[in-house]
C-alpha cells in the first residue's frame, strides 16, 4: 500500500493524498492552494488520474481541503465523496463563494476561471454522508470511521482500516484538528492507535495563550476604541473564527461587559454559515452552548449586531461615524469584503486592524503580522498606519501542546509512521523533533509534495 503526498506538504494549504494498492486508489481532501503562486499550482493537472479514483474522503469544509473538488470532477471523477453533512453543505457555500471570487478576478488579474458554479453543482451530486463514531464499509478494501476532529462544524479525524494482500492496515488522517474545549463545538476526539499517522502542523511551533486571555485581550481593544471613538476591523474566515467571535461578543454585550457599540458581520458567506450552523445546533454543538441556546439566547445575535449582506448595505457602513466594530470576510486579507476597507482604513492612524486567523505566507495578512509599513493592495503601495493586534487564542487550530498530546496518546497500536503534514517547514520540523523526542519506537516523517511511501 502506498501514500502520495500531493498538497500540504510543508505548508499549510492543498491538502491533498492518494492512497492506493493493487486494487483501490481514493484520496483524502482535495485542497486549493492558498497565497503566493496559488493560482499556478491549482491549474497544475493532478499527477493522477481522477477517472481512477474509486472516492474521496473529505475531512471538513475549508476551502484548502476541498476547493479543487470541481476540477476533480471535471477532469473525471466519479465516485463518492465521504463527509458528515454539514461538511457536505458547508463546502457547497465555499466552493460556490471561489467560483464567485474566480469570475471576479477574471477581469483584475486575467485569471482564467478555475471552475463556475455549474461545477461546483456536480459535486454537489456525489456527497454521500457519514456519522460520527459509525463504521461504514466503504467497498470490500476499506472501511472507514469518523470521529470528531473539534475543528470547524462537522470535521473530521478518519481512521481508515485497508486491506492490503489479505493483511488489514489502519491509517488515520487527523485534518485539522481544533483548539479544543470550543465555547460552541464539541472537543475533538483521541484515536486509541494505528499502524500510520498523517497529523497536521499548522501551530506545530507554537502556544496559544489561554482562550480566556483571548477574549480578555478581546474586550480591553473594544474598551479602548470605544473610548477613542476609532475603528476595528476584524477580518475574519466564515467558518468557526466567526462563530466564536460572535459567541464572546453576545456574552460581552449582553452581560453589559461593553457599552454599546454598532458591529457589523459584513460577509455574506458567514451569514449563510451561520444559518448552516443553527440548523445542526443539538447534533453537533457541545452541552453547555446547547444548554444556553434552550434558556433563550441567541448566541449569533445581540443588541448592536447587524448582517450587511448586501453591497448597498455594506457601503452604507462607512457612513457610521466611529467608534464601530467591523467583522469583514477575508481572514487571510486575499480576498472578500475586507479588501474594501485596507486602502482607506489601514492607511489611517485612529483604525485598528485585529487578526485572529492564521496566516500563510504570501499573503497580505501575513505582512501585516511581520510588521510591514506599507502594503501593495490593487497596485497601489498603501501606507499602513492602523495599529495592528493579533490574537491566536481564537484559532481552531490546536498548538504544539494539543498536538503532542493527540500523538502520545496513541498506544494501541503505537503507530509505526507519523507523517507530519499541513504545515510551514520549520513548524514541521519543530513538531516531528518533539515527537521523536517520545516516540523512539516511531518513525517522524516529514514528506515533500509529489513523494510517495510504503505502509
Amino acid at each position: 500500500m502506498k501514500i502520495s503526498f500531493l498538497g500540504a506538504s510543508k505548508e499549510v494549504t492543498g491538502s491533498c493524498f492518494l492512497i492506493e494498492n493493487k486494487k483501490v486508489k481514493f484520496l483524502v481532501d482535495c485542497g486549493m492552494f492558498q497565497g503566493e503562486g496559488a493560482y499556478e499550482k491549482n491549474c497544475q493537472d493532478f499527477p493522477f488520474d481522477p477517472k481512477e479514483i474509486d472516492f474521496l474522503f473529505l475531512t471538513h469544509a475549508h476551502i484548502d481541503h476541498c476547493g479543487r473538488l470541481p476540477i476533480l470532477v471535471k477532469k473525471g471523477f466519479r465516485g463518492k465523496i465521504f463527509c458528515t453533512k454539514p461538511t457536505a453543505e458547508l463546502a457547497i457555500l465555499m466552493m460556490l463563494d471561489s467560483a464567485k471570487i474566480f469570475l471576479s478576478n477574471q477581469g483584475k488579474k486575467f485569471q482564467d476561471p478555475l471552475y463556475y458554479d455549474y461545477d461546483v453543482e456536480e459535486v454537489n451530486n456525489l456527497f454521500s454522508y457519514l456519522n460520527y463514531n459509525e463504521e461504514k464499509i466503504i467497498s470490500s478494501q476499506v472501511k472507514v470511521t469518523a470521529r470528531d476532529a473539534g475543528h470547524i462544524l462537522g470535521s473530521c479525524i478518519y481512521e481508515i482500516m485497508i486491506d492490503d494482500d489479505g493483511k488489514m492496515k489502519k491509517v488515520i488522517f487527523s485534518g485539522d484538528l481544533g483548539n479544543s474545549p470550543s465555547v460552541i463545538l464539541k472537543d475533538a476526539e483521541f484515536p486509541i492507535g494505528a499502524d500510520a499517522v498523517l497529523i497536521e502542523s499548522t501551530y506545530g511551533n507554537s502556544l496559544h495563550e489561554p482562550r480566556v486571555e483571548g477574549r480578555k485581550k478581546l474586550k480591553e481593544i473594544i474598551l479602548q476604541i470605544i473610548k477613542k471613538k476609532e475603528n476595528l476591523i476584524i477580518p475574519i474566515f466564515a467558518l468557526e473564527r466567526i462563530q466564536e467571535i460572535l459567541y464572546d461578543l453576545n456574552e460581552m454585550a449582553e452581560n453589559n461587559e461593553i457599552p454599546y457599540v454598532p458591529i457589523f458581520l459584513d460577509s455574506p458567506l458567514a451569514i449563510k454559515t451561520i444559518e448552516i450552523y443553527r440548523k445542526h445546533i443539538f447534533s453537533y454543538f457541545n452541552q453547555l452552548a446547547i444548554n444556553l441556546i434552550k434558556s433563550g439566547d441567541d448566541i449569533f445575535s445581540f443588541k448592536g449586531l447587524k448582517f450587511t449582506p448586501e453591497i448597498k448595505q455594506s457601503l452604507a457602513i462607512e457612513k457610521v461615524r466611529p467608534p464601530k466594530i467591523i467583522l469583514a470576510g477575508g481572514g487571510m486579507l486575499t480576498g472578500g469584503r475586507v479588501m474594501g476597507y485596507l486602502d482607506d482604513y489601514i492607511s489611517k492612524a485612529k483604525n485598528n486592524i485585529l487578526l485572529v486567523s492564521y496566516q500563510a505566507e504570501g499573503t497580505l495578512g501575513r505582512e501585516l503580522l511581520e510588521g510591514a509599513k506599507k502594503i501593495k493592495v490593487e497596485k497601489k503601495n498603501v501606507p499602513v498606519r492602523a495599529k495592528i493586534f493579533n490574537i491566536l487564542s481564537f484559532s481552531s487550530h490546536g498548538d504544539f501542546k494539543f498536538l503532542l498530546n493527540w500523538i502520545d496518546r496513541m498506544n494501541n497500536p503505537k503507530p509505526e509512521k507519523i507523517f507530519i503534514v499541513h504545515g510551514e517547514e520549520q513548524a514541521s520540523l519543530a513538531l516531528a523533533e518533539k515527537i521523536n523526542e517520545k516516540n523512539k519506537n516511531s518513525l517522524c516523517l516529514i514528506p515533500s509534495f509529489g513523494q510517495t511511501y510504503e505502509i
